[in-house]
């Protein structure tokens, strides 16, 4: 794939510079609602051990955090995971997963400085929990793709049906993946490079 275009972070002469002028860098923000599989997805696909902030969920928090849908989840992110992968030789992608609780929302600001594109990930069993990242991807005028996390007991929606429940536009691409497998999670990272090199073209084109 061309990812010409992107930023050059480890061009030399910047600061922060590695020298590997062909290297381009692109952060990338990992959102949607709680227990949708932000950390998991971080976890399985990054080269590096990843930077987790999670925190067990105490009986102090059963009226703050909804578990319905997730009642099995014993552990949440309290601040941002964060990982590293490279596509190829010349594209590094950085992870930022988000908090998905809304206690938590007040820490997104900061953590979408600089974000090139995001993926929202959408339980289908809990649609109604990612639409707040929608709308924060909307609002920060992020561009983003929607990625389904497959569940056991899922069911199998048309993908023009969670379109229009989720009301996003029809150019904002929706995969089904499994968070807990590297391929899969790197190709939806694929997917995003792909409508972000998409994007572009389209914008240079009108000029």
């Amino acid at each position: 794939m061309d990812f010409k275009g992107f930023d050059h972070a480890g061009a030399p002469g910047r600061p922060g510079g590695t020298g590997r002028g062909d290297t381009r860098s692109v952060k990338v923000m990992i959102a949607g609602g709680f227990g949708t599989g932000k950390t998991t997805m971080v976890r399985s696909v990054s080269d590096i051990k990843p930077l987790t902030t999670e925190e067990t969920l105490t009986q102090a928090s059963v009226d703050v955090d909804h578990l319905i849908g997730v009642a099995d989840k014993t552990q949440t992110t309290v601040s941002l995971d964060f990982g590293k992968i490279s596509l190829n030789d010349t594209l590094m992608l950085y992870l930022f997963g988000t908090p998905g609780q809304e206690r938590f929302w007040f820490l997104w600001n900061g953590l979408f400085k600089g974000a090139l594109g995001a993926i929202v990930l959408v339980d289908t069993r809990r649609l109604a929990s990612s639409f707040r990242a929608i709308e924060e991807m909307e609002r920060q005028r992020v561009p983003f793709v929607i990625a389904l996390n497959v569940f056991p007991d899922s069911q199998d929606f048309p993908v023009d049906e969670i379109r229009d429940a989720l009301d996003i536009p029809a150019n904002t691409p929706v995969v089904t993946f499994d968070a807990r497998d590297r391929a899969s999670s790197r190709d939806v990272l694929v997917t995003l490079i792909r409508h972000l090199q998409e994007r572009s073209a389209v914008a240079l084109e009108s000029r």
